[in-house]
């Protein structure tokens, strides 16, 4: 008997170092940045956003430490070059805010890390959505897992969006005292029925402005809207006719320009 028992020992010992030496079996779940492209470009769901689920990866990993549990989204616009990440929680309490340069971005830690990435040329916030702006020689296949990495780390942070309390979205359509009848109602229009429309889209509309004397409103585009090639029919057919229709005194719709989006339109004209 005591000799069963010295065998049955050492057999069990040398099963325990043997699976000790054995090097094909994991230590450690190590995590793999091929598993971020392969679950990026087949997604699990049949939605037609893209969807990227931190909660995927695993609790603890060698690389990224624990493990933050986001739910990201991307839906495409109708401009090639812009996308919306939707990071599953608030990202503008009121209004908007646009960044269409890095200059722009000083003041808010996440316009400033996405501008950090190669490639952005435009960054966009919304009430619920992120709208990223990429140049023509950038590819998504690259550049979105960093925007994805870059939203998850700001979120994690605790960082506020502004470093400015003062800096938050600019309340264009606010309707003022001084303000005549013509100019509320188009405000309220711009507000109720327009901004939501262009919103869908991953943009937004900046009042800018009415002469009463040609009865031209002037806006701006923000966000994906901003060098759209479809802008320009959305601003005509869509918003100019909407206008017109409820406010006799607008004869008309003009869309201005900052100097950065003067240089991309002229750009996109010789091209």
């Amino acid at each position: 008997m005591k000799v069963l028992g010295r065998l049955i020992g050492r057999r069990l010992l040398c099963k325990q170092l043997e699976s000790w030496r054995n090097p094909l079996i994991p230590r450690r779940l190590i995590f793999s940045s091929s598993s971020i492209t392969s679950y990026l470009e087949n997604p699990p769901s049949s939605s037609p956003f893209t969807s990227f689920n931190s909660s995927s990866l695993p609790k603890w990993s060698h690389f990224l430490g624990q493990r933050r549990t986001m739910f990201i989204q991307t839906q495409s616009t109708p401009n090639p070059a812009s996308l919306m990440f939707y990071p599953g929680k608030p990202v503008m309490e009121v209004g908007s805010a646009d960044f269409p340069n890095a200059r722009s971005a000083m003041n808010s830690p996440l316009a400033k890390s996405l501008y950090g990435i190669d490639g952005i040329t435009r960054v966009f916030f919304g009430s619920d959505f992120v709208t990223v702006t990429k140049s023509d020689d950038a590819s998504w296949d690259f550049i979105k897992p960093e925007i994805f990495a870059a939203i998850m780390d700001f979120y994690s942070s605790g960082k506020p969006l502004f470093l400015d309390s003062n800096a938050t979205a600019a309340m264009d359509t606010a309707i003022h005292e001084d303000d005549s009848e013509t100019v509320a109602m188009i405000k309220e229009l711009l507000e109720t029925r327009i901004r939501p429309a262009v919103q869908d889209d991953g943009g937004d509309i900046e009042y800018r402005g009415f002469d009463l004397e040609t009865g031209i409103v002037k806006l701006k585009m923000q966000g994906a809207c901003s060098g759209c090639p479809s802008s320009s029919v959305t601003l005509k057919s869509g918003i100019e006719n909407m206008l017109m229709h409820y406010v006799p005194e607008v004869k008309g719709v003009e869309q201005e320009f900052d100097p950065e989006d003067e240089d991309a339109a002229l750009s996109g004209q010789m091209d």
